[in-house]
Protein backbone atom coordinates (compact mmCIF):
# COMPACT_ATOMS: atom_id res chain seq x y z
CA UNK A 1 0.00 0.00 0.00
CA UNK A 2 1.88 3.02 -0.99
CA UNK A 3 1.56 6.69 0.49
CA UNK A 4 -1.64 7.80 -1.07
CA UNK A 5 -3.37 4.79 -0.53
CA UNK A 6 -2.92 4.90 2.82
CA UNK A 7 -4.09 8.07 3.51
CA UNK A 8 -7.22 7.68 1.98
CA UNK A 9 -8.19 4.49 3.75
CA UNK A 10 -7.37 7.00 6.80
CA UNK A 11 -9.58 9.32 5.22
CA UNK A 12 -12.22 7.51 4.84
CA UNK A 13 -12.14 5.13 8.37
CA UNK A 14 -12.12 9.13 10.29
CA UNK A 15 -14.91 11.22 10.03
CA UNK A 16 -15.47 12.72 13.76
CA UNK A 17 -15.18 15.65 15.50
CA UNK A 18 -13.43 15.58 18.81
CA UNK A 19 -13.98 18.49 21.88
CA UNK A 20 -10.27 19.07 21.30
CA UNK A 21 -9.98 19.08 17.54
CA UNK A 22 -10.61 16.90 13.95
CA UNK A 23 -9.04 13.00 14.59
CA UNK A 24 -6.96 14.05 11.33
CA UNK A 25 -6.36 12.82 8.25
CA UNK A 26 -2.69 11.25 9.16
CA UNK A 27 -4.12 9.33 12.47
CA UNK A 28 -3.44 11.78 15.11
CA UNK A 29 -5.57 14.27 16.78
CA UNK A 30 -4.95 17.86 15.45
CA UNK A 31 -5.63 20.67 17.77
CA UNK A 32 -7.55 22.46 15.02
CA UNK A 33 -11.12 23.01 15.32
CA UNK A 34 -12.96 22.53 12.04
CA UNK A 35 -14.72 25.42 10.71
CA UNK A 36 -17.58 25.68 8.05
CA UNK A 37 -18.74 28.36 5.32
CA UNK A 38 -21.10 28.25 2.52
CA UNK A 39 -20.19 27.03 -0.74
CA UNK A 40 -20.54 30.27 -3.13
CA UNK A 41 -23.57 29.52 -5.23
CA UNK A 42 -25.00 26.63 -3.06
CA UNK A 43 -25.55 28.88 0.49
CA UNK A 44 -28.31 26.67 2.46
CA UNK A 45 -27.27 23.69 0.51
CA UNK A 46 -23.39 22.38 1.14
CA UNK A 47 -20.32 24.18 3.46
CA UNK A 48 -16.93 23.06 3.29
CA UNK A 49 -14.71 22.77 6.36
CA UNK A 50 -10.88 23.91 6.76
CA UNK A 51 -10.10 20.33 6.87
CA UNK A 52 -11.23 19.79 3.71
CA UNK A 53 -14.62 17.74 4.28
CA UNK A 54 -17.93 18.67 2.57
CA UNK A 55 -21.53 18.11 4.09
CA UNK A 56 -24.90 18.28 2.84
CA UNK A 57 -27.20 20.88 5.11
CA UNK A 58 -30.30 19.87 6.26
CA UNK A 59 -33.23 21.32 4.25
CA UNK A 60 -36.76 20.51 3.01
CA UNK A 61 -36.90 19.63 -0.70
CA UNK A 62 -40.47 19.88 -2.67
CA UNK A 63 -41.08 17.81 -5.34
CA UNK A 64 -43.52 18.45 -8.14
CA UNK A 65 -46.29 16.61 -6.97
CA UNK A 66 -46.26 18.41 -3.81
CA UNK A 67 -44.40 16.56 -1.97
CA UNK A 68 -42.05 18.49 0.93
CA UNK A 69 -38.83 15.56 1.78
CA UNK A 70 -36.26 16.58 4.54
CA UNK A 71 -33.25 16.14 4.00
CA UNK A 72 -30.69 15.51 6.79
CA UNK A 73 -27.57 16.99 7.22
CA UNK A 74 -24.80 14.75 6.25
CA UNK A 75 -21.09 14.36 5.23
CA UNK A 76 -20.14 13.84 1.65
CA UNK A 77 -18.21 10.92 0.43
CA UNK A 78 -15.30 12.21 -1.86
CA UNK A 79 -14.60 10.55 -4.80
CA UNK A 80 -10.87 10.32 -6.67
CA UNK A 81 -10.95 11.16 -9.89
CA UNK A 82 -8.54 10.22 -13.00
CA UNK A 83 -6.08 13.08 -11.87
CA UNK A 84 -5.72 11.44 -8.10
CA UNK A 85 -7.63 14.37 -6.77
CA UNK A 86 -10.60 14.11 -4.82
CA UNK A 87 -13.97 14.91 -6.51
CA UNK A 88 -17.56 15.70 -4.91
CA UNK A 89 -20.81 16.40 -6.82
CA UNK A 90 -23.63 19.33 -5.72
CA UNK A 91 -26.85 19.23 -6.69
CA UNK A 92 -29.24 22.08 -7.03
CA UNK A 93 -32.27 23.04 -8.77
CA UNK A 94 -32.12 19.74 -11.15
CA UNK A 95 -28.20 20.31 -11.62
CA UNK A 96 -25.23 18.48 -10.34
CA UNK A 97 -21.71 19.97 -11.05
CA UNK A 98 -18.66 18.23 -10.16
CA UNK A 99 -15.93 20.11 -7.93
CA UNK A 100 -12.29 19.00 -7.14
CA UNK A 101 -12.61 19.79 -3.09
CA UNK A 102 -9.15 21.85 -2.90
CA UNK A 103 -10.61 24.05 -5.28
CA UNK A 104 -14.08 24.36 -2.98
CA UNK A 105 -11.66 25.12 0.15
CA UNK A 106 -9.49 27.66 -1.97
CA UNK A 107 -12.64 28.93 -3.36
CA UNK A 108 -14.15 29.76 0.51
CA UNK A 109 -11.17 30.00 2.64
CA UNK A 110 -8.31 31.68 -0.20
CA UNK A 111 -11.07 33.76 -1.93
CA UNK A 112 -9.37 32.30 -4.89
CA UNK A 113 -10.88 33.11 -8.08
CA UNK A 114 -10.69 30.14 -10.81
CA UNK A 115 -8.45 31.70 -14.11
CA UNK A 116 -8.09 28.66 -16.39
CA UNK A 117 -4.12 28.21 -15.91
CA UNK A 118 -3.32 31.56 -14.96
CA UNK A 119 -3.92 30.81 -10.79
CA UNK A 120 -3.73 27.81 -9.74
CA UNK A 121 -4.23 25.74 -6.10
CA UNK A 122 -0.92 23.80 -5.00
CA UNK A 123 -0.90 21.21 -2.37
CA UNK A 124 2.11 21.77 -0.48
CA UNK A 125 2.90 18.65 1.28
CA UNK A 126 2.21 17.41 -2.54
CA UNK A 127 -0.63 14.86 -1.23
CA UNK A 128 -3.29 15.70 -3.44
CA UNK A 129 -5.93 13.94 -0.91
CA UNK A 130 -4.42 16.25 1.95
CA UNK A 131 -7.53 18.76 1.07
CA UNK A 132 -6.52 21.06 4.43
CA UNK A 133 -6.42 24.40 4.51
CA UNK A 134 -3.48 24.57 5.67
CA UNK A 135 -2.03 22.32 2.95
CA UNK A 136 -3.52 24.80 0.29
CA UNK A 137 -1.40 27.77 -1.50
CA UNK A 138 -2.79 29.68 -4.69
CA UNK A 139 0.72 29.95 -6.71
CA UNK A 140 0.96 30.45 -10.54
CA UNK A 141 1.01 27.72 -13.14
CA UNK A 142 4.27 28.27 -13.63
CA UNK A 143 5.23 27.73 -10.16
CA UNK A 144 3.05 24.94 -10.29
CA UNK A 145 4.49 23.31 -13.11
CA UNK A 146 8.12 23.85 -12.59
CA UNK A 147 8.57 22.83 -8.48
CA UNK A 148 11.73 20.60 -7.89
CA UNK A 149 9.59 18.96 -5.52
CA UNK A 150 8.17 16.91 -7.80
CA UNK A 151 10.00 13.36 -8.15
CA UNK A 152 12.59 13.49 -10.96
CA UNK A 153 15.83 12.27 -12.18
CA UNK A 154 17.38 15.45 -13.04
CA UNK A 155 18.50 18.09 -10.58
CA UNK A 156 17.21 21.08 -13.24
CA UNK A 157 13.75 22.07 -13.89
CA UNK A 158 12.13 21.20 -16.84
CA UNK A 159 14.73 17.89 -17.68
CA UNK A 160 14.41 14.11 -17.30
CA UNK A 161 15.83 11.30 -18.51
CA UNK A 162 14.72 9.41 -21.41
CA UNK A 163 14.78 5.95 -20.63
CA UNK A 164 13.95 4.90 -24.39
CA UNK A 165 16.77 7.30 -25.61
CA UNK A 166 19.21 7.48 -23.20
CA UNK A 167 18.72 10.83 -23.62
CA UNK A 168 18.17 13.98 -21.34
CA UNK A 169 14.84 15.17 -22.37
CA UNK A 170 13.87 18.83 -22.05
CA UNK A 171 9.95 20.33 -22.08
CA UNK A 172 8.63 23.13 -20.96
CA UNK A 173 4.73 23.84 -19.96
CA UNK A 174 2.93 27.38 -21.09
CA UNK A 175 -0.67 27.32 -21.00
CA UNK A 176 -1.01 23.82 -19.96
CA UNK A 177 -0.24 23.36 -23.00
CA UNK A 178 3.81 20.78 -23.06
CA UNK A 179 6.36 21.47 -25.29
CA UNK A 180 9.10 19.39 -26.56
CA UNK A 181 12.48 21.27 -26.76
CA UNK A 182 14.26 17.87 -27.40
CA UNK A 183 17.15 15.64 -26.34
CA UNK A 184 20.11 15.91 -25.30
CA UNK A 185 23.72 13.96 -24.23
CA UNK A 186 24.36 16.23 -21.97
CA UNK A 187 22.25 17.46 -18.53
CA UNK A 188 23.40 20.85 -18.87
CA UNK A 189 22.34 21.45 -22.22
CA UNK A 190 19.06 20.40 -21.62
CA UNK A 191 18.75 22.76 -18.78
CA UNK A 192 20.01 25.38 -20.96
CA UNK A 193 17.37 24.52 -23.89
CA UNK A 194 14.54 25.05 -20.82
CA UNK A 195 16.17 28.34 -19.69
CA UNK A 196 16.61 29.60 -23.21
CA UNK A 197 12.85 28.93 -24.13
CA UNK A 198 11.47 30.61 -20.78
CA UNK A 199 13.24 33.95 -21.39
CA UNK A 200 11.61 33.64 -24.29
CA UNK A 201 8.11 33.90 -22.80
Amino acid sequence: MNHNQKFIAQFTRESSIHSSGYLGLFGFKTMKKEFWKDVKGYEGYYQVSNLGRVKSLKRKQTFSDGRIFTIKERILKPVMNNYDYYGIGLHKECETRNFQIHQLVAICFLNHKPNGNKMVVNHINFNRVDNRLSNLEIITNRENTNQKHRKSSSKYVGVHWNKARKKWRARITVNGEEKHLGTFTNELDASKAYQDELRLL
